[in-house]
């Protein structure tokens, strides 16, 4: 297969990596990472390593760069059998459009919901959307999916075990992505419930910082166990009422991704959490990172969705109060453990 991969950050470069290397020693597939910096592109030619995100992972021999001016992404577009997004949610829209008229399998790799756009918010909708629901509006004809799933890019990247969902409605493009990425230490499984897949991706960024917050305040792994777990709830509430299966968050998107991101030392959101139960700012939370924490930027737009759905999240509420600088980390744990008694499985 000939597949691109748009976007060169710590994401987008492990899944270069592990397309190149998809059939073991020797390469099955052609791929093409993709940056708009000509800096940066010109570094990871001269040292075959992307020493920003992934330092100390070498670039296979056989993965083609190109990028920056000389080299614009339109050229990279034709002859493909696939096309890799490796943006944040916050630059989707734009390469959507510029690739709505792509006749390929197209797969994003983000997770999270985009802010309310600017001028577009309105009485009815005042949130931001999820990738797919971003797709629906600018590239309809598209065909076009998620690959999500519990995964470390460092890990991705180093050949570690790993297994990912393929989400689409398309069987097209399910297709394509296992044949792009499922190898030696690489699973990929299909499931057609990308609603369900892509709730489970954003709603466990901001889980993770409330599990965060309870490591750093050291209330014990009983407290960690039951955040997560009740989170787990709020997550497929929500997700049921956006019209996704029950059966997908128990899966590696929704479960799996939500165990790893709150219990594992390289999840930048739980990193988040930690911090502010610390001490340091949001402010300082986040520039100490390096990275997005898209737990950060999607908290609010889960909350007001839950609203308008009429889902009750209050993990997700006590986290947008905490970013918000409305209550301080003891009390949003005091807040969520003074709730009134309740059945569990509603």
């Amino acid at each position: 297969m000939k597949i691109a991969v748009l976007g060169a950050g710590a994401w987008g470069t492990a899944m270069a990596i592990s397309a190149a290397n998809a059939g073991g020693a020797l390469p099955r597939h052609q791929v093409t990472l993709w940056t708009r910096d000509a800096g940066q592109l010109a570094a990871m030619q001269a040292q075959r390593v992307n020493a920003r995100y992934l330092p100390e992972i070498p670039l296979p021999g056989s993965l083609l760069l190109a990028g920056g001016s000389a080299s614009p992404l339109e050229a990279h577009l034709g002859h493909q059998d696939l096309i890799i997004l490796a943006t944040p949610i916050a630059g989707l829209r734009g390469m959507l459009q510029r690739l709505q008229k792509v006749s390929v399998p197209v797969a994003w790799l983000c997770k999270g919901f985009e802010a309310p756009q600017a001028g577009t918010a309105t009485s009815s909708q005042p949130f931001g959307l999820l990738a797919h629901e971003i797709r629906a509006q600018v590239a309809i004809n598209l065909r076009a999916g998620a690959l999500s799933g519990p995964s470390f890019a460092q890990e991705v990247a180093r050949g570690q075990p790993t297994a990912l969902v393929a989400a689409s409605e398309h069987a097209e493009v399910r297709d394509a992505l296992v044949a792009a990425f499922h190898g030696p230490t690489l699973r990929v499984y299909a499931n057609d419930d990308i609603v369900g897949v892509e709730v489970g991706g954003a709603v466990k960024n901001v889980l993770s910082i409330a599990t965060g917050l309870c490591d750093g305040l050291n209330l014990g792994l009983n407290a960690r166990a039951a955040l997560i777990t009740r989170g787990l709830a709020e997550m497929t509430r929500m997700g049921l009422a956006l019209g996704a299966r029950a059966e997908t968050f128990t899966g590696l998107s929704g479960l799996g991704d939500l165990v790893l991101t709150a219990t594992g030392d390289l999840s930048r959101n739980r990193k988040v959490g930690l911090l502010l139960a610390g001490g340091q700012s949001l402010q300082q939370a986040v520039e100490s990172l390096g990275h997005v924490a898209e737990g950060v930027y999607c908290a609010r737009t889960v909350v007001q969705r839950a609203r308008g759905l009429g889902v009750e999240m209050p993990i997700s509420e006590g986290v947008v109060a905490l970013l918000d600088g409305q209550m301080k980390p003891e009390e949003a744990v005091a807040v969520l453990m003074g709730r009134d008694p309740a059945a569990e499985l509603v």
